[in-house]
């Protein structure tokens, strides 16, 4: 996906490292002095999470049929990890180099699609695992460690395709094939104690194209399979500093403003056709950057930290490569899918280990949806709403000075939400028939934000 701005992860999350010379800022250190903090070793883990795809695809029967779609298969999986990080010994300085594997399994899928012409086509497409080994390369803060991660990616695909013509009886079609390609990312991970971390990681999988001739006549398939990957983990250090202990919480307490940059993508399920007749069903895939502003405030109770926080997001998500009720000539109907912007207003909840802020966060969310569609011999119909819903996500926020270039008051965070913003009906005619267009609006967002804290947060020295 080129949704994901890893420099820019690496900048707000990853560049949330404090160099060594962290002492000097003395004045705003009131809590016991911690032992050096060594990255070093090896460490096994377990990690969680969801995974949604945007596989752009294409089937073609000459002369009948040739739409463009996405196959999104999206769910829920787990999976364990090995690695090993390596610290620059100079004093422990802030650059940590690891190379990491996992494997995971899970119900990544999608049957929703089904497109019509002089058939009916119906489609699922499913991943059960998937596995990568990666390098890794980050800068820490202490027992925090803000890093980007890239390598080689492998996982299992499954196809299949039902065509059920207007005369006779269904065909079907199926194909299962392991998949190779790459994998890019981001995370930040924090020491919990002992020898224990926590991290929430993004990653991005491509594993190039599945390509298939479907043996009724001479149709061909081709399907891009990319699925963007979000969760958190829990690892276990082997050596290293396993017998740390977190210093005294951070005041998170108090107001704060900030801004933040990141990605979404979208699995906004829809249907087309005529009103009281049979509908065709697909989904928009709106994809790209997010970036905006936010404010809060907090209350603490020991390590707990609870508080609200207001956002507000321009975005350039946008979805301009779907083509159905058979794109050809005479009978098109193109989509142009855009989310202009979004907002949201969340409470958040969290737990605070040292220097570090694990948190949930859920509330309202509310946005604009824009969707053009370009029909075949008549003008382009725009529809447009703003709707309202809900969000739930996590993040981890942690203190950052950009090598010494920014004060106490500043911390980072990386966050991924998800964005429920309900359904969008319209009804329009176009060439004497009465046309329902149906969307659900669905967002995936993962971001990187900093924010200027107006009480300095009270952090232990490294």
């Amino acid at each position: 996906m080129k949704r994901i701005l890893v420099g820019a992860a690496l900048l707000g999350t990853s560049v949330s490292a404090q160099a060594a010379d962290m002492a000097a800022k003395a004045p705003y250190l009131k809590a016991p002095v911690a032992s050096v903090y060594d990255w070093t070793g090896f460490y096994i883990g377990v990690n969680a999470g969801i995974g949604v795809g945007r596989d752009r695809t294409t089937h073609t029967i000459p002369g009948a049929f040739n739409d463009t779609f996405f196959l999104q298969p999206q769910g829920g999986f787990g999976g364990a990890q090995v690695g090993y990080n390596w610290q620059t010994p100079s004093v422990l300085g802030p650059l940590v180099l690891g190379v990491e594997a996992d494997i995971q399994g899970g119900g990544l899928r999608d049957s929703y699609p089904t497109l019509g012409g002089f058939s009916t086509n119906s489609y699922s497409q499913k991943i059960d695992w998937f596995a990568t080994a990666r390098g890794r390369i980050g800068l820490a803060t202490g027992p925090v460690l803000s890093y980007v991660t890239a390598g080689y990616a492998y996982g299992d695909v499954k196809t299949n395709i039902t065509e059920t013509p207007l005369q006779g009886a269904p065909l079907a079609f199926s194909a299962s094939s392991g998949r190779s390609g790459w994998t890019y990312g981001s995370g930040v991970e924090a020491a919990l104690g002992g020898g224990w971390t926590g991290k929430i990681e993004y990653l991005h999988l491509d594993l190039g194209s599945q390509s298939l001739s479907i043996p009724f006549g001479t149709q061909t398939f081709n399907s891009d399979i990319r699925e963007d990957i979000y969760r958190v983990g829990l690892n276990y250090r082997i050596g290293g500093t396993s017998s740390y202990a977190a210093a005294v919480p951070a005041n998170w307490a108090g107001f704060y403003l900030g801004g933040n940059l990141g990605s979404g993508l979208a699995r906004d399920r829809t249907s087309l056709g005529a009103v009281g007749g049979g509908a065709e069903l697909f989904n928009l895939a709106p994809s790209g950057f997010n970036g905006g502003v936010q404010a809060g405030y907090n209350w603490q109770a020991a390590n707990w930290v609870f508080g609200v926080e207001a956002d507000f997001q321009g975005s350039a998500q946008r979805d301009n490569k779907t083509c159905v009720t058979t794109c050809l000539p005479g009978t098109t109907i193109a989509y142009d899918a855009r989310l202009p912007w979004f907002g949201t207003a969340r409470g958040r909840l969290g737990y605070s280990v040292g220097p570090a802020l694990f948190y949930v966060t859920g509330g309202f969310a509310y946005g604009a949806v824009k969707t053009d569609l370009s029909i075949s011999g008549v003008p382009t119909v725009t529809l447009s709403a703003k709707k309202a819903g809900w969000t739930a996500g996590a993040g981890l926020e942690t203190p950052f000075t950009l090598l010494g270039l920014f004060g106490p008051n500043w911390t980072s965070k990386t966050e991924y939400l998800y964005v429920d913003l309900g359904t969008v009906n319209d009804t329009f005619t176009t060439l004497g028939v009465n046309v329902r267009n149906s969307t659900s609006v669905k967002e995936h967002i993962f971001r990187t934000g900093l924010n200027y804290h107006f009480n300095s947060p009270v952090v232990a020295k490294y």
